[in-house]
């Protein structure tokens, strides 16, 4: 498991049989009794999956899930509960979640929601990067060369970027090289989607 596992849940056996079953497939998992010390500590830890428990005093698993939200930490979330409510298990998956599974929990079942969580979390992280990397890049582009770039993302033609920019046709192509140089593609599906990556469009 590529990514670190986090458990959330005020029962110390259960914490312990769930740490001591994942050990012996090779997930490495930090406990935590309770959500506060949980997100006293979220600052410094790497994103990860979490199983949480939906049962808890003070900050249940769904309120924490919602205080993450706020937070806009998204990660994959698994929830376990003792209780069989359709409600809360609605409540977690409009949160997120990724699997909501039933005490006892069922090991291949929970080994196979903390790798869908796994999986999830990398395609995230990934377009994260991908994100940044975009904007990193449009940052470059003079406010001119963005003006134009919105509209080779948005279809027009050179002649109607020059019309509507009041420049004449070879100076959009000339600005439309330097964007191609600074975005590494002269190809406008690579800039229109370099456009939507960098969250420039509407």
């Amino acid at each position: 498991m590529s990514h670190p596992v986090y458990l959330v849940d005020d029962d110390e056996a259960v914490r312990c049989a769930l740490r001591l079953l994942l050990s012996t497939v090779d997930i490495d998992v930090i406990t935590f009794s309770d959500p506060q010390s949980f997100l006293a500590q979220l600052g410094g830890l790497a994103p990860g999956c979490l199983i949480l428990d939906i049962r808890m005093p003070l900050i249940s698993g769904l309120k924490l899930q919602e205080k993450l939200a706020e937070k806009g930490v998204d990660w994959p979330t698994v929830i376990i509960s003792g209780h069989g409510d359709i409600e809360a298990c609605r409540r977690a998956f409009r949160n997120g979640a990724v699997d909501f599974l039933s005490k006892p929990v069922d090991e291949q079942d929970l080994i196979d929601a903390i790798q869908k969580g796994s999986d999830a979390l990398e395609m995230q992280l990934r377009a994260d990067l991908e994100q940044a990397e975009a904007r990193n890049l449009l940052a470059t582009l003079t406010v001119r060369e963005s003006e134009v770039l919105d509209r080779i993302a948005q279809g027009f033609t050179t002649k109607q970027i020059a019309e509507g920019l009041g420049l004449s046709p070879r100076t959009v192509e000339s600005h439309r090289a330097a964007i191609g140089a600074k975005l590494g593609t002269t190809s406008q599906a690579e800039m229109t989607r370099a456009w939507i990556e960098g969250g420039v469009s509407p």
